[in-house]
């Protein structure tokens, strides 16, 4: 059984996660500060942290950067909306994830599982280098055999579906107006392409995103196009 440690001194919030997680099998450990993290961190074999933010004592920044020093498990940090700069700072000393509060228990659940899946397989997904693999984070497309898989997970896309997709994965991190999608994919002049090709990426963000809504990989640009975020 993995081991979760949830930490937030909302005492409310903490066992609402645990009776989500628990559901699924999972052993729920927990802390209310980050001082009591840490401390757990080091007397447990822990797979998976979940910290909140905004905490007495040691907050969830300060928390995550000290055990970045000695773990490389999963770090999901929780956020209210208020706090998007102390979330992006999370992210960029070592965190994996975020989820905003107020947040859908299922979502964060489906964060949880993406997390352990990507963890569980040597710790990080390693870069595809064959020359009809293409990968992004723990998006990857086999060419030759026309599979795209999100985290291990399989995922049936449409023929249109799948090309876009392709297009974008092959060059992460550039935009593609909708034309250019269009006259790529469609091979003919876009000429009121824009709920066609927008129709699709819906489609696809349905299939690859956990939360379609806040997209990890398929984004828009707005008023240029869409691209894949590079990982």
């Amino acid at each position: 059984m993995m081991n979760i440690l949830v930490c937030d001194d909302d005492h409310e919030i903490v066992e609402a996660i645990e009776i989500y997680l628990s559901q699924e099998g999972y052993h729920i450990l927990k802390a209310y500060d980050g001082i009591q993290a840490l401390r757990m961190m080091e007397a447990e074999d822990i797979q998976l942290l979940i910290i909140d933010v905004m905490m007495p004592k040691l907050d969830g920044i300060r928390a995550t950067l000290k055990i970045r020093e000695k773990s490389a498990i999963p770090i999901i940090i929780l956020s209210a909306k208020s706090e998007d700069a102390d979330k992006i700072l999370g992210l960029n000393i070592g965190a994996d994830d975020y989820v905003t509060k107020p947040f859908n228990p299922l979502e964060l659940v489906a964060r949880v599982k993406s997390q352990l899946r990507r963890y569980t397989k040597l710790g990080n997904m390693t870069e595809a280098k064959e020359g009809n693999i293409f990968q992004v984070g723990g998006l990857l497309i086999n060419d030759d055999l026309k599979e795209v898989t999100v985290d291990d997970e399989a995922v049936k896309l449409t023929p249109i579906e799948y090309n876009i997709l392709l297009l974008l994965v092959k060059n992460p991190g550039k935009v593609y107006s909708i034309e250019q999608i269009y006259e790529n994919i469609w091979k003919e002049e876009a000429i009121g392409a824009d709920n066609t090709v927008a129709v699709h990426i819906r489609h696809i963000r349905e299939k690859i995103e956990i939360n379609p809504k806040d997209p990890r990989y398929l984004k828009v640009v707005w008023g240029i196009g869409y691209k894949i975020e590079k990982q």
